[in-house]
């Protein structure tokens, strides 16, 4: 069975444990670096979602293989100021849809 595993920074880790999500804990963007590759690598990992400052600064080879893999799927975490007004965050979750499925998700209200 695949894993959702949540890598972020010790401040917002205790909100996702309390959700029950296994969470990696990382002090900077080079440990950040190691552990991405390493959850990468984990057959049991099939949900990857990485706090956006550590995953804005992986190279471009990590980019690349990011994008080439089917699983895990690696979606970015905004850090809480950056999560703004409802239209932001409509479209932050479009992105993360799209990511995943391959396509753009509309639903709407009748």
């Amino acid at each position: 069975m695949y894993k959702v595993v949540v890598l972020t920074d010790p401040d917002t880790a205790i909100g996702f444990r309390l959700a029950g999500v296994d969470v990696c804990v990382v002090e900077d963007t080079e440990e950040a670096k190691r552990e991405i590759s390493r959850l990468i690598d984990d057959d049991r990992t099939g949900i990857l979602a990485v706090n956006e400052s550590f995953l804005s600064l992986i190279d471009e080879r990590m980019r690349n293989k990011i994008e080439s893999i089917y699983k895990p799927i690696v979606v970015s975490l905004p850090v809480r100021e950056k999560i703004g007004a409802v239209g932001e965050r409509k479209a932050f979750l479009a992105r993360l849809v799209h990511r995943a499925v391959g396509f753009d998700v509309t639903l709407r209200r009748e």
